[in-house]
């Protein structure tokens, strides 16, 4: 067992899009009583096998993985696989910075924050609907880690804080028509 999780630990942020980001800074500077989230989760190790069943169970899962009936989706996790493996380093890092671990993550395609998603996201043009089945497949994934509530809890709900950013694209699309 690591950190008391199972199989290891999870994503997330700590607690609000743009906050997120300052808490976790804040965390790695100022000594507290209690351990960081990502210390909690048991560290980048921990992170980085849940973020690999997550990402494999994504990719598998029939409303926004291979089968999903959203173009964007399907093709991406049918033709882009060969990008898998640095997409699970990139969401690792990313977890890892967030939750307050020593690691600095730098996006490939720079949002509004530091941490933002929306870039990365928008031509995949996620639906809220589809955000929340991604959710409920990380939620499946915390559970077969056997991620404790508390934690379980607040992974989900830093993961909800970023539906607006995921999403944009969608949003931005249904606005043209």
């Amino acid at each position: 067992m690591v950190a008391g999780l199972a199989l290891s630990a999870a994503p997330v942020a700590l607690a609000g899009a743009d906050n997120a980001y300052a808490q976790a800074k804040q965390t790695t500077k100022e000594p507290t009583s209690e351990k960081s989230l990502y210390d909690r989760l048991g560290g980048a190790f921990a992170i980085a096998a849940v973020i690999d069943h997550f990402s494999d169970a994504v990719v598998k899962n029939p409303i926004v993985g291979q089968k999903s009936k959203n173009p964007q989706l399907r093709e991406w996790h049918t033709k882009n696989l060969n990008r898998l493996p640095g997409l699970k380093f990139m969401r690792t890092l990313w977890v890892c910075n967030v939750s307050g671990g020593p690691f600095q993550f730098t996006a490939t395609k720079p949002g509004k924050t530091p941490v933002g998603l929306e870039e990365a996201h928008r031509n995949l043009r996620i639906s809220p609907a589809e955000f929340d089945e991604v959710a409920a497949e990380l939620g499946r994934t915390l559970d077969f880690a056997k991620v404790p509530r508390r934690e379980k809890a607040e992974v989900l709900t830093a993961f909800a804080a970023h539906k607006d950013e995921v999403t944009a694209g969608y949003v931005a699309a249904a606005k043209r028509g």
